[in-house]
């Protein structure tokens, strides 16, 4: 058994590849600890978050040779296409919400595929993505936003699904780098020098 943090191991099994995925599961998991404000003043926190993300992609190799891992379920993709009119029309809690919305979704399906996948290299990919999923998700929540308040959390499209664990990183990654991105660095005004000279300092 190889213990990444407290709290979640993930079996071996001869597997190539799962040191580097417990690094991963490292990173991502800091994210957890840091308060919402640290996450949207520190670029370089949120550049490492997007490195755990690329990683996993690079990672992959190692479970399924060029990287063709096919998941016993289809997992629901986050909407990654946007219209920039309509999405500068919406309030900070509107983008909140239809992020978190399209994170839920790939939460759910990617717990499903965590259910039915073997101990392995595969299992603890997932596991690593569950994790930055879960820690992105808890930071939004906890966002102070202006604006209307979102409604119940709907997604801005109908998910598309794939059983390719390559394009659902692909996806992932789009998201983050996108929508979730743009929606932080409108919140950057509410960062002081002070707090980007202390986070300068903990990179």
């Amino acid at each position: 058994m190889l213990e990444c943090v407290a709290g979640h191991r993930v079996t071996t099994h001869g597997s190539p590849g799962l040191p580097l995925l417990c690094a991963v599961v490292v990173c991502v998991m800091w994210h957890a600890e840091a308060r919402p404000l640290d996450f949207v003043c520190d670029r370089g926190s949120r550049r490492r978050a997007v490195n755990s993300v690329a990683q996993m992609q690079t990672d992959l190799s190692a479970c399924g040779g060029d990287g063709g891992v096919t998941l016993s379920t289809e997992v629901r993709l986050p909407c990654i296409k946007v219209h920039k009119a309509s999405w500068e029309g919406k309030s900070q809690q509107e983008k909140r919400g239809d992020i978190i919305a399209s994170l839920g979704l790939l939460g759910e399906d990617v717990r499903a595929a965590i259910a039915l996948s073997p101990p392995g290299c595969v299992s603890a990919l997932l596991q690593s993505l569950e994790h930055s999923l879960t820690n992105y998700q808890h930071i939004l929540a906890h966002l102070e936003l202006s604006g209307a308040v979102e409604s119940p959390l709907t997604s801005s499209c109908v998910p598309q699904s794939s059983p390719s664990l390559s394009t659902v990183l692909w996806a992932y990654s789009r998201l983050i780098t996108g929508k979730l991105e743009w929606l932080v660095v409108t919140l950057e005004d509410r960062c002081t020098p002070s707090i980007y000279t202390d986070q300068f300092r903990r990179s």
